[in-house]
């Protein structure tokens, strides 16, 4: 019997764990970088061990650190959770060497289905040899062989482009998952993701516990997944789930796993078999009723699966939010998580908690929200609701995203479903929520009545010019003017339509066309206010002459590190618009920063391993001047 467990993760796939060992009675061991000293996952656990660094190739993936931290620390059991090394089978092998259970499936099995070239050859599937890849090939997919979650992998649409994505893609691979091996594969334009989760034991039983639809994606990381996947037609499902079952068993399967498939024009193609935890568990849970750890756990102690697969229940859906900007290229964002309240009804896992920062090292996703209903209509509907009165006050999130993904035509109908959903859909989705307006307005009247409150003042005989404010926010800026009354209350001048009923430092009441709204306003010392679900932010009245840079001047989009600089490039050198300078990386993504016109490199301030904040100047492109016409 497990006793204590160590989880060789972090975040929330630590605490996910942690969750169902206190169900358990079993004792938990976190390990943690010194970047997450203070983490949610650290605070959870019974006993933490530190992994010295920060970098994930000096912590999470030091499979011979975290060995030492579990014997150490008196665990009998590791968990590997998900990323990292959880498809390594040396990693799982230098466990079970050391005496201690593994939470997953056989080494040999990993070794067979965790390096996707070679899960492809077990199933007979031949990878594109790139040496050979033609201009009737493209569009092709490079991809890492070992782990997941879009790192290692890279569109290439023109033949020129394939080697340089091959190099860039392998050094994210090796960075990611410590294994720089890729493959190119074809790429199936606007697919849906479908996958098939599987639960095996040790004596041959195997579970295919349905389907589950993830296509709905940004960078080929997942953002919305749901279960079951709607509108297969029948022959396809049991297609999926016979040829998941085949695989499992082709291995000697033991544990959790999922495969996954590229399903277009009514047929499958099998994309590879991840030999772990997925990150959408949670919606196979809900629908099938059972706890996917707690059954891992089973497993690995010896236990018998019932012969027979739990019958599902109505629908689940679940919806990841990430510190990040979907509108400015799903830049992540960094900072304090001032608050963080979900309200009940809904199945949260999270590695965050209100007063935690999220920093640069890691993924940016704060948590995953799930719910469950009889009907997809009603999760859906139920799920978009909870997203709106969910209160995040901190960086700038994809949560307004989320709630416009869910009610879009094409989801909520699933009419179409399928990768292709945001190459689409992301200008109409990244515009002002519906009601930005009035929340600027109730931020610029909280923002008075606290002023009134400590300064005084009111209305004047002789009348005044309008204060004017202004807030910035999802699809622009947003300007509001208003003067104090008589009565002590205030006249709203821009934009029309709206009287003021009540005007409080936290909360205001506002009516437009005969309906009253009431807004909880908190505003920050840096000049952040929340209005309700809104993130608004106070512009200065007057622009610093100081924050002026430079015509070309490439600042980091967000904070990072610099992980490479085009080989041989100098400043002096003549570059073009749109070539590749540096790459950035944060929060386990590469960021490309490019020339933003054809011009001369006047400085370059990046070099590799360098840190930068966000607005950093990396470096300064000087374009060419047109001569002007003579008259």
């Amino acid at each position: 019997m497990i006793s204590r467990l160590l989880v060789a993760n972090r975040g929330e796939i630590a605490c996910r764990v942690f969750r169902t060992c206190r169900d358990l009675g079993v004792s938990t061991v976190a390990v943690y970088s010194d970047a997450d000293a203070g983490a949610l996952h650290v605070r959870e656990a019974d006993a933490a061990v530190r992994l010295p660094g920060a970098a994930p190739s000096e912590t999470y993936l030091r499979g011979d650190l975290i060995v030492k931290a579990a014997l150490a620390a008196g665990a009998d059991a590791v968990h590997p959770g998900y990323g990292f090394l959880s498809e390594n089978a040396d990693f799982a092998r230098t466990v079970i060497d050391a005496g201690l259970v593994w939470i997953g499936p056989p080494p040999a099995a990993i070794e067979a289905m965790a390096s996707k070239t070679r899960a492809k050859e077990l199933l007979g599937i031949e990878p594109l040899d790139p040496a050979r890849v033609a201009e009737s090939d493209l569009p092709v997919l490079v991809k890492a062989a070992a782990g997941g979650g879009g790192r290692g992998m890279r569109i290439v649409r023109e033949l020129a482009d394939l080697a340089g994505e091959l190099e860039s893609a392998s050094a994210e691979a090796a960075s990611a998952f410590g294994d720089g091996e890729v493959f190119v594969e074809p790429y199936v334009e606007d697919g849906r993701h479908v996958e098939v989760q599987l639960l095996c034991d040790a004596h041959d039983t195997v579970w295919a516990l349905g389907t589950r639809d993830c296509s709905l994606q940004r960078r080929h990381q997942k953002v919305i997944e749901e279960a079951p996947a709607p509108g297969l037609p029948a022959a396809l499902e049991a297609s999926l789930l016979d040829t998941a079952v085949r695989a499992a068993k082709a291995v000697g399967y033991v544990g959790a796993g999922t495969v996954e498939f590229l399903v277009a024009d009514g047929r499958a193609h099998f994309l590879e078999m991840n030999t772990r935890l997925q990150v959408e568990h949670p919606v196979t849970e809900e629908v099938y009723g059972v706890d996917l750890v707690a059954l891992q756990l089973a497993v690995a102690e010896g236990a018998k699966l019932p012969p027979e697969t739990p019958a599902p229940r109505g629908h689940a859906i679940e919806a990841r939010l990430y510190a990040e900007d979907p509108a400015r290229g799903w830049a992540p964002q960094t900072g304090a998580l001032r608050l963080f309240d979900v309200p009940g009804g809904v199945r949260l896992d999270t590695g965050y908690a209100s007063g935690d920062a999220i920093g640069v090292h890691y993924d940016p996703m704060i948590a995953k929200l799930t719910v469950h209903a009889p009907t997809r209509d009603g999760a859906v509907r139920k799920l978009a609701r909870a997203l709106e009165r969910t209160r995040i006050h901190g960086p700038v999130t994809n949560r307004d995203l989320l709630v416009a993904s869910l009610r879009h035509p094409e989801y909520a109908t699933a009419d179409r479903l399928d990768t292709g959903f945001y190459d689409r859909n992301l200008p109409a989705l990244t515009t002002a929520p519906e009601g930005a307006e009035p929340a600027a307005v109730a931020a610029a009247l909280a923002a008075a009545s606290a002023r009134r409150g400590r300064f005084g003042g009111g209305w004047r005989n002789l009348r005044s010019q309008d204060e004017t404010r202004t807030y910035g926010g999802t699809g622009g800026d947003h300007e509001v003017r208003y003067r104090p009354t008589r009565d002590g209350g205030y006249e709203v001048t821009a934009p029309e339509g709206v009287r003021v009923v009540a005007a409080a430092p936290d909360r205001v009441s506002l009516e437009t066309a005969g309906v009253v709204r009431h807004f909880d306003v908190t505003a920050y010392e840096d000049g952040t206010v929340h209005v309700g679900g809104h993130r608004l932010t106070a512009r200065p009245r007057f622009t610093d002459p100081r924050e002026q840079t430079a015509p070309g001047s490439l600042l980091a989009p967000m904070p990072g590190t610099v992980v490479r600089v085009a080989d041989g490039l100098a400043v002096g050198d003549a570059v073009t618009a749109g070539q590749p300078l540096l790459w950035l990386e944060a929060m386990k993504m590469e960021h490309r920063v490019t020339a933003p016109a054809s011009g001369t490199l006047t400085a370059l301030h990046a070099a590799p391993g360098r840190q930068v904040e966000v607005g950093a100047l990396l470096a300064v492109v000087r374009t060419e001047e047109r001569p002007e016409a003579q008259s």
